[in-house]
């Protein structure tokens, strides 16, 4: 058997939960090497909207998600797309997807979500309190806006469902004229909307930097260019780790933090769980007049956030390979929807086109957690919340390999579930 606590650990991937995961684990007195296929924050950890909000980070599959899911899927043009593909793994993942699309299997995934909800936003605060120097913004509030009724309502239903199993969603209803007082780039197309309280967020590309700038502080290494292509479990002597150049690294114990592509290192170890990507997409434009609250169109499933010089806008979950290449008619989908909501943007002046591989799970959950092997850990599968729950995923995890007590509603994390 290993030991209780590991001097080293390797983390493959330099995304959230890897970078989190190097920086619990230092904090708990264990040396960490990072490495990444390509570099800090190249997947999903970069371009996504930032968002910090427990209010909206529930469980993916739930019926709604399946009927609005079929009827997508026959749709051109819309926030969803599946490509057509020969593979099965894809579409065996949309299988198990909707076959956990009941209200039964969304209210026990939903009460693990109130828990990581609950303490999320407290592991980002204990990394600015050791050093991690990129802020966390208040939404301000975060401006929710509708161009009927019905879309507003819609909205409201699920966050008073959150509300009812036991989350927090402190929100007010607000008409057009309320929301442009707020933020004036929004189109008199916006008639109503939601001010949701006590949410966060963040600019991705600079908190990943000083995430990474305080692992190395501690002494961590971060090697870039390093692709693993194979993990070797040699029990009481560690593990090694292998890249496609045939160079190794070699540690008590690795974390496999790799995104959408994490599935092939875990599988030998015992997690059969696919995991699969579900890209987004995004863009920065200069509005005439930048906004300074974070903005989120529910009926077009698009999340626009401040960052500084630049807005930048997300949106589209596309199931495809997650090494495709960026596909021109998913920002042209994105643009069409929001255009109509906003003023004052040239949205043939965006920069920053962006996609990223979500790595998302059939069962909505996480995977954080020890493998069949004590020396192989996992965490990953946030799917659209790797934002919110990345830090506390690496401080679970870091608590886990250190030998400390987990709360009981971590053992439904478990990869081998």
């Amino acid at each position: 058997m290993p030991p209780t606590r590991p001097e080293h650990v390797a983390i493959v991937g330099a995304g959230m939960a890897g970078l989190a995961a190097a920086w619990f684990l230092q904090q708990r007195g264990v040396g960490v090497t990072v490495v990444d296929r390509t570099g800090v924050a190249a997947g999903a950890s970069w371009g996504n909207a930032g968002m910090l909000n427990p209010a909206f980070t529930v469980p993916l599959p739930e019926p709604g998600t399946l009927r609005y899911g079929l009827s997508a899927a026959l749709r051109p043009r819309t926030p969803l797309a599946v490509t057509p593909t020969a593979d099965r793994r894809l579409w065996l993942f949309l299988a198990q997807f909707a076959a956990h699309c009941t209200p039964s299997r969304w209210r026990r995934a939903m009460a693990v979500f109130t828990q990581l909800n609950r303490v999320s936003l407290q592991a980002y605060d204990e990394l600015a309190a050791g050093g991690v120097t990129a802020p966390t913004q208040q939404g301000k509030p975060l401006l929710a806006a509708c161009a009927d009724v019905h879309g507003r309502d819609h909205l409201t239903r699920e966050l008073d469902t959150v509300r009812d199993h036991g989350g927090e969603a402190r929100y007010d209803l607000v008409d057009g004229d309320e929301l442009r007082a707020l933020e004036p780039m929004l189109s008199s197309r916006v008639v109503t909307g939601v001010r949701v309280h006590d949410q966060r967020f963040i600019n991705p590309p600079d908190y990943m930097q000083a995430l990474a700038r305080a692992v190395r502080a501690r002494g961590g290494e971060i090697v870039e260019g390093f692709d693993v292509t194979d993990i070797a479990d040699l029990g009481a002597s560690g593990v090694r780790l292998v890249s496609t150049t045939g160079a190794d690294r070699r540690a008590d114990a690795v974390v496999l933090a790799g995104g959408a592509w994490l599935t092939g290192l875990a599988r030998r170890f015992g997690v059969r769980l696919i995991v699969q990507a579900a890209r987004g997409y995004s863009f920065s434009v200069r509005p005439d007049t930048m906004p300074t609250h974070p903005v989120y169109l529910p009926a077009q499933r698009v999340a626009c956030t401040p960052l500084g010089d630049r807005f930048r806008v997300t949106g589209m979950m596309e199931f495809r390979h997650a090494d495709a290449p960026l596909d021109p008619r998913r920002i042209r989908t994105i643009i069409d929807s929001a255009r109509p909501m906003f003023t004052g943007v040239d949205w043939q002046a965006r920069r920053e086109e962006w996609v990223g591989a979500r790595p998302c799970t059939a069962d909505g959950l996480p995977l954080v957690g020890p493998t069949a092997s004590p020396r192989v850990h996992v965490a990953g599968g946030h799917g659209m919340w790797g934002m919110v729950l990345g830090p506390l995923t690496g401080q679970l995890l870091a608590d886990s390999i250190t030998g400390r007590p987990g709360p009981a509603w971590l053992r439904q994390l478990d990869p081998r579930r």
